[in-house]
């Protein structure tokens, strides 16, 4: 199959391409690199450096190319700059991806596969596994901006089959290294910690530890970024097979406390995870455990990495590298 991605420079959608690629498909990247990094994109796809909303350049390669489906990764997705810059989010993860899939559905690409998010959930009242049919509560502009890209497939589903896949927590590094997180400021807890293993960060901040939660810090569900590019490659199967639209949570469905993984991450590096408790963040939410009943019903996928160590442990393997340690 031939692939269209955005974002092919980033964290999720380089992990996606190598899965692609692995598997004995064509890729082709659009990424402007502006959080991206071309380091990341694999050698065997080819790259075109441009916006998502560059209708002339995207149009050329649409009409060179025979795509099955568009994978559509490109966005924003800082939670806290978003609650300072929320026009930013909306520029860029909404109107310009509703300006994306115009241009693919005029040059006849009409398969879409979404990168959404499980903070369209947000807060969420019953202490219970969070399914699709949960009600949406964003608690900042990033999900606000998600949510508002799915609305536009949804009430545009006579034009496109699409997949949306809300992401719960993303963490890991491929398994051969051959891509991993790079950020310029990094916000997630596993690549925080992974910095602080490596001795790049003398510790890491707790952002809250007064939620209603057993040991009061914020609980979340985490996925193998290689586990979630295998959804990516099975779900646009099922997009061409089945010309059906659809929505699916992507999570292991397990909840783990920020200080369970602080202290899985001291298990691994023999205590040398230094943290400081500090007030919540805006826009953080107290827990977000998926529900994954859904997706199991529809795709043949099951998980190959599910399990913490292995995710951090991955983790750490690569911030080493990207840093000149070795282990």
């Amino acid at each position: 199959m031939n692939f269209l991605l955005t974002g092919g420079a980033g964290y999720i959608g380089s992990h996606a391409a190598l899965c692609l690629l692995d598997a004995g498909h064509n890729v082709h990247i659009i990424d402007n690199l502006s959080t991206g990094d071309e380091k990341l994109i694999p050698k065997d796809a080819e790259f075109t450096r441009c916006n998502i909303d560059d209708e002339e350049n995207i149009s050329s390669i649409l009409n060179s190319n025979n795509f099955d489906v568009l994978m559509h990764f490109a966005g924003f997705i800082q939670v806290e700059e978003s609650v300072k810059f929320p026009e930013k989010y909306f520029e860029n993860n909404t109107e310009n991806a509703i300006k994306l899939f115009k241009i693919c559905k005029k040059n006849g690409l009409d398969k879409i596969v979404f990168s959404s998010t499980a903070a369209a959930y947000g807060l969420v009242r019953e202490n219970k596994l969070i399914d699709e049919s949960t009600n949406l509560n964003p608690q900042n502009p990033y999900a606000e901006s998600k949510i508002k890209t799915e609305k536009f497939l949804i009430e545009n589903k006579n034009d496109f089959k699409f997949v949306i896949l809300r992401y719960f927590n993303v963490a890991g590094a491929d398994k051969n290294l051959r891509s991993g997180q790079i950020s310029k400021r990094s916000t997630h807890l596993i690549k925080i910690l992974s910095e602080v293993a490596i001795g790049k960060r003398d510790h890491i901040e707790i952002y809250g530890n007064d939620y209603n939660t057993p040991d009061g810090t914020a609980i979340r569900d985490y996925i193998h970024v290689s586990d979630l590019a295998d959804i990516h490659l099975e779900v646009a199967k099922y997009l061409i097979e089945k010309l059906e639209s659809n929505l699916f949570n992507c999570g292991y469905g397990n909840g783990f406390s920020v200080l369970d993984v602080v202290n899985t991450a001291n298990k691994i590096c023999q205590n040398k995870i230094n943290y400081k408790f500090s007030t919540r963040r805006e826009g953080d939410v107290e827990k977000l455990i998926a529900e994954t009943s859904k997706i199991s019903r529809h795709i043949q996928w099951q998980p190959k990495y599910n399990d913490l160590e292995e995710i951090i442990n991955s983790s750490i393997k690569w911030e080493e590298k990207i840093n000149g340690r070795n282990s």
